[in-house]
């Protein structure tokens, strides 16, 4: 228990820098990153589609790695890997050197998340992984919320944020050490690599690529969003990315919701908020109480979606839960990867209110990808849902 415990606070914390600092933030402070190094929508958008697609790489040698070298080493490399790509954003003197930085700093993410299931799968009791791996996918929102007020607090003064970013990401570095066991499992290592494409759960892989896609919207450009409706600096801002990252926090319990009502209705709803979020934060119509509205809703919907398809994936490959959290998450990236330079380039030459209303609308576009055949157990989840069937314990 009490190893649990430690894994999960640790864990918690890796993915709040990783993923709330290393990739998210740089959304947030794109507006005066853009203005202080002359970049354009389309080369800010590109940019950002750079870190993404650096992540996809990374997630996919985190997941092989694990199985081969075990969890300790590789969610320390993705501490090590964070603070050196923040700061070599907080060095930047032009786009041609920040672009390398942000993409470097965005494979933290994808080689923190694999090693962290793949932990919890060796560390804690089979009944509270689906929790577990929920609450430490959460900690996203906490390095959200942490990114907003050091928004409000640098200002304008972006390096100094990042500067601090990479201090938190180095030292965290060592409480990985301590606290992530550092063998791989005897069925991780001796994993065929074929099973996981025979196993590609297929419908998994097109509702993460939409909601991955339809949330770059606000990812990569919701600073730019607010700055353009409501007139907000970088330091306004923060409060957009403080809402986003509070209400995050109920994602910590998808896993909880996925056992009790099952896959598509969680998915469902959740999709519906998400796509509610963009429009409310990009419409012309919208006030700073929708835009913050907004972001709760944003928040809220996509730490629980990409919960949901950790819990998913996991399930699909019991046996090889690196590799399961992987195909998910690199496929919310890959339509993260595609979709940042899209609405890029879409602001650059429409009214906001066009990307706006297309990324809401691919989002909505996921509620057709259910989860039917692809995970084993989903027909008893949701009939557990209806109240028809004993709650089993997660695989």
């Amino acid at each position: 228990m009490k190893a649990g415990v430690s894994l999960g606070a640790t864990g918690f914390a890796l993915i709040a820098v990783c993923y709330g600092f290393a990739r998210f933030a740089f959304g947030l402070f794109l507006p005066r990153i853009n203005a202080d190094l002359s970049l354009s929508s389309t080369l800010g958008g590109l940019i950002a589609g750079g870190s993404f697609l650096a992540y996809c790489v990374a997630i996919v040698l985190a997941a092989h790695l694990t199985e081969r070298l075990g969890p300790r080493r590789v969610a320390a490399a993705a501490a090590l890997v964070a603070g050196a790509g923040m700061t070599g954003i907080a060095l930047a003197p032009s786009g041609l050197w920040l672009a390398p930085a942000v993409m470097l700093a965005g494979s933290s993410t994808g080689l923190s998340s694999p090693p962290l299931a793949a932990a919890v799968s060796r560390v804690v009791a089979p009944a509270r992984q689906a929790l577990t791996n929920t609450v430490i996918n959460a900690g996203t929102s906490a390095g959200v919320i942490l990114s907003g007020p050091a928004a409000l607090l640098a200002g304008a003064d972006w390096r100094l944020a990042f500067g601090l970013f990479a201090a938190t990401a180095l030292v965290l570095a060592l409480a990985v050490v301590f606290s992530v066991p550092g063998r791989p499992g005897k069925a991780s290592a001796s994993a065929d690599p074929r099973s996981l494409y025979r196993r590609l759960p297929v419908r998994l892989v097109a509702a993460a690529f939409l909601a991955g896609a339809g949330s770059a919207a606000l990812w990569s450009f919701g600073g730019e969003l607010v700055a353009l409706r409501l007139d907000w600096d970088t330091g306004d801002a923060g409060l957009l990315w403080i809402a986003i990252g509070v209400a995050g926090v109920v994602g910590a319990v998808a896993g909880r919701w996925v056992d009790r009502f099952g896959i598509d209705r969680v998915h469902r709803v959740f999709l519906v908020m998400q796509a509610a979020g963009i429009v409310l934060v990009g419409a012309g119509w919208t006030t700073p109480a929708l835009t913050l509205t907004g972001g709760a809703l944003f928040g809220a919907a996509y730490i629980t979606l990409t919960g949901i398809y950790l819990v998913w994936g996991v399930r699909v490959l019991p046996d090889r839960p690196a590799s399961g959290l992987m195909v998910g998450f690199l496929t919310v990236a890959i339509g993260q990867t595609a979709g940042a330079p899209v609405f890029g380039f879409l602001m650059d030459r429409f009214p906001a209110l066009l990307p706006v209303t297309l990324f809401a609308g691919v989002t909505v576009l996921g509620l057709f990808a259910r989860a039917g055949k692809d995970m084993p157990g989903a027909a008893d989840a949701d009939a557990r849902g209806a109240g028809l069937a004993e709650p089993q314990p997660p695989r």
